[in-house]
């Protein structure tokens, strides 16, 4: 199947004033090494710079050859733009700023530009110090890939130059996540990297303004998937972790310790309060510290319940949930 996609459009007048085109370097038909190179009347903007987990040879990161057989990245890329701090949305942009060279400008939040360095070192860390691979990219890259960085406000209207100017919306997802709004004159499209239409515990509900689009690129893991309600999921997981805890057994819970731990350290701690257990929820270290410490710094990306409860508790100060160095 063919990397790209190409649409031309024709106004009333049938004078062609657009196109677009995009090639589609990773997580179509897959999961996983997001990046879509858009050319939007003239300007290429990539979207994502993302790993596949899934491998450890050249299929890990996108053909970026397909992109500039001279490796003149620079001359074809107006910018990148990166949707939030997740490895297969942002794994393979130090290896293409530090190794492949390219130094335009990239745009991210700033949530997405303070927590992205410590994915990313934790990465590193664990498969090259811990699993012996072999280095794509060192500390010092990350460093000087990440001072590269232009950090955005949600809603403010950037441009690039002259002709291309973008937004940034609130995607939910995880703490700094947004969706892209880019227009050249009458070319308009959005790259929502992933979004989340219903609020959780620590954040909101994607929020984006009503746009006229000519394009839009969406991310659609479980598009076609119906799931039980966030609610009934959450009760049977409380179910399953109390009926263990009140046999004396043990729960291990593996999670993601940016994101989806401090979900599941809040809904924890909610119950805990509530059923007034005393049994001690142990929370190992690696990135936690850094992740919770964040968390706490960054209460305006979270969701509007914890910004209204901030003025007389943070929620991200566990009083049942213990660190583990």
């Amino acid at each position: 199947m063919s990397n790209f996609l190409s649409i031309a459009c024709w106004r009333s007048c049938d004078i062609r004033i657009m196109a677009i085109e995009c090639l589609v370097l990773g997580a179509g038909q897959e999961v996983g090494k997001s990046c879509v190179v858009v050319n939007l009347n003239g300007k290429k903007i990539m979207f994502d710079c993302g790993m596949h987990m899934g491998y450890h040879d050249h299929r890990r990161y996108p053909d970026f050859s397909l992109i500039s057989k001279s490796s003149d990245f620079d001359r074809e890329l107006t910018c990148i733009i990166i949707t939030h701090f997740h490895l297969d949305h942002i794994g393979a942009l130090p290896y293409f700023t530090e190794v492949c060279g390219y130094s335009g400008p990239i745009y991210m939040t700033y949530p997405t530009k303070a927590l992205a360095p410590l994915m990313l070192e934790d990465y590193r860390k664990v498969m090259v110090d811990r699993m012996g691979g072999k280095e794509q990219f060192t500390s010092d890259h990350i460093v000087a890939c990440m001072e590269k960085v232009i950090p955005v406000d949600l809603k403010q209207t950037v441009q690039v130059d002259e002709d291309l100017e973008f937004r940034a919306y609130y995607a939910g997802h995880v703490i700094g996540a947004a969706m892209f709004y880019a227009s050249v004159g009458d070319a308009k499209i959005v790259y929502t990297g992933d979004y989340n239409m219903t609020p959780d515990r620590h954040l909101g509900a994607a929020q984006i303004d009503r746009l006229q689009l000519d394009l839009l690129i969406t991310e659609s893991t479980y598009a076609t998937t119906v799931r039980d309600s966030k609610y009934a999921r959450e009760r049977e997981f409380l179910k399953a972790v109390h009926k263990c805890i009140s046999g004396g057994g043990k729960v291990l819970i593996p999670t993601f310790a940016l994101g989806r731990a401090q979900e599941l350290c809040i809904l924890l701690e909610d119950y805990w309060e509530r059923m007034n257990l005393k049994v001690p929820i142990y929370f190992s270290a690696g990135l936690t510290i850094q992740a919770n410490m964040y968390s706490k710094m960054l209460i305006s990306w979270t969701s509007q319940k914890v910004k209204e409860a901030f003025t007389t508790r943070n929620a991200f100060d566990f009083k049942h949930v213990l660190i583990v160095l």
